[in-house]
């Protein structure tokens, strides 16, 4: 590599902010407020830590992504397989027809967005 590190232009890296200070808003202050999305599979507003899940694993050529708790992607990778993901595809409603995933959505259903706790395996 002839050169100084940062003259390389594959290693550069962007900046998070602006050398030169941020953009002002000649029109005044917004308020930014937070909408927590819904989870794909039980319904309850995200909490803090949401996980962006493929229904359709990227092993099996899924790209979109939805969000989802951790406890619900936890159940949901522990009950069905790869090749069943790929088969339910992005309905939702037919993870929720397994009566173990059911099961787990009714009962999580009143706990707080950012409950963990761990999950069974499903007996195969």
């Amino acid at each position: 590599m002839t050169g100084g590190a940062g003259t390389d232009p594959e290693r550069r890296m962007a900046r998070k902010h602006s050398k030169h200070g941020g953009y002002e808003d000649p029109m005044g202050e917004e308020e930014t407020v937070e909408v927590a999305q819904p989870c794909w599979l039980c319904g309850r507003p995200t909490g803090k830590t949401i996980v962006w899940h493929h229904p359709v694993p990227k092993s099996r050529g899924g790209r979109d992504v939805v969000p989802m708790h951790p406890i619900c992607q936890q159940t949901v990778t522990a009950n069905f397989t790869n090749s069943e993901l790929e088969r339910h595809g992005m309905n939702a409603e037919a993870l929720l027809a397994e009566p173990a995933v059911r099961k787990f959505v009714d009962w999580v259903a009143k706990k707080d967005p950012d409950f963990t706790a761990g999950t069974t395996k499903k007996q195969r």
